[in-house]
């Protein structure tokens, strides 16, 4: 089994790991305290092709693999996670969605500005009633004939405020069930459509994060992906492949607190020696690097199935399972290692500790990936 990088993938984690240290760094803990969207960041990783990476090139793509992507994810989130789940939702959700299940004429007018950079998009599922729950849609499309009418409320929507072109799953046949549920593609500035609040929340501040409300927006028919009732399945094949992007977020914001708590132990000194020299430390750093290497191996396990054209609905689960729960037990105990000045905000590690708890709950909770991997399991 052959755990090397290839050359290519080797350059494209240093150029994103440069970009984060030179781009990202500088404001970081800035844009935390303000929930400052980083518009000009954002624009960068745009004319750098991460913000559509894995689409192809006739549409503006950089055709790259999921292992590529995962590397880039990765890196972008040991500094700063507002910005890697910015490139996640457009790539895994919004880009791949749309190039998987959309139309020819779908793919020319959206997809080729949602890959370079031009403009950005957002993926809209969950409601104040249905999180998790996928089936339990209240917003309604009702079919018009040449148009659908949009009524509803979403929540959470990452992007929110700042994305030009939104993927909305909506019910059209409540009889029907998750048989009735469809996906719309929506543009900011429709009559009815309106960007309420922005959350005032706990980690990823510098990402907008607001609730949706659509009141009596007209979409045209050839503005909805796939055949009719093709909603909810779209909603999950989507979500599977960001399963794994979420996954390599929470490897990044481990493997980030990680570096730091190595460095940090290494320079402060106990008891006349660094501490890293005290057993207590040390093992702390063990188990803290033994970890991260275990998610890592399911996380980048989880891309190539999706690369080899596996079925990646549980090896994606697995990852993004296991990698939330090392990052938030890392994060903890870089914030153990550094001692008071943990707790301090020019340390960063108090912020990737706020950051890591969003990938325990966003892309399903993990109760939810427990529900996809026994059912895998239990399949045969």
């Amino acid at each position: 089994m052959d755990f090397s990088l290839s050359e290519e993938h080797l350059m494209i984690r240093d150029a994103a790991r440069d970009f984060a240290r030179t781009e990202l760094l500088p404001g970081v803990i800035e844009r935390d305290n303000q929930q400052k969207f980083p518009a000009e960041q954002v624009k960068k990783m745009g004319e750098l092709g991460f913000l559509g990476m894995m689409v192809d090139p006739k549409y503006g793509g950089g055709g790259m693999d999921t292992v590529s992507y995962v590397l880039v994810m990765e890196e972008l989130s040991k500094i700063d996670a507002s910005c890697s789940v910015i490139v996640s939702v457009n790539n895994s959700l919004v880009c791949y969605g749309l190039e998987k299940f959309g139309t020819e004429e779908q793919k020319q007018k959206y997809l080729t500005k949602l890959a370079t950079g031009e403009k950005l998009g957002a993926f809209c599922l969950s409601e104040p009633e249905a999180g998790s729950d996928a089936t339990s849609q209240r917003t309604t499309a009702i079919d018009k004939g040449d148009h659908y009418v949009l009524n509803g409320t979403k929540n959470w929507i990452t992007n929110g405020g700042s994305a030009d072109f939104y993927l909305v799953i909506a019910q059209t046949d409540k009889e029907k069930k998750h048989k009735g549920i469809n996906a719309f593609i929506v543009e900011k500035g429709w009559e009815g459509f309106e960007v309420g609040p922005k959350e005032d929340k706990l980690g990823i501040r510098g990402s907008d994060t607001h609730s949706l409300i659509f009141n009596d927006v007209k979409v045209p028919k050839e503005n909805r992906i796939g055949e009719d009732g093709f909603g909810f399945k779209f909603a999950m094949k989507t979500l599977s492949g960001g399963r794994i992007g979420i996954a390599s977020q929470a490897l990044g914001i481990a493997s980030g607190a990680y570096g730091l708590a190595r460095e940090y132990s290494k320079v402060r000194k106990a008891f006349g020696t660094e501490i890293c020299n005290h057993q207590a430390i040390a093992f702390k750093l063990a188990d803290m690097h033994t970890s991260i290497e275990a998610a890592r191996h399911l996380v980048m396990k989880a891309a190539w199935d999706k690369d080899q054209g596996n079925n990646y609905d549980m090896s994606g689960a697995m990852a993004k399972l296991y990698a939330s729960q090392v990052a938030m037990d890392v994060t903890v105990e870089a914030v153990q290692v550094h001692g008071g000045n943990g707790y301090v905000k020019e340390y960063h590690v108090e912020r990737l500790m706020r950051d890591a708890k969003i990938t325990q709950i966003y892309e399903g909770t993990s109760e939810i990936q427990k529900i996809v991997i026994s059912r895998g399991l239990l399949r045969d």
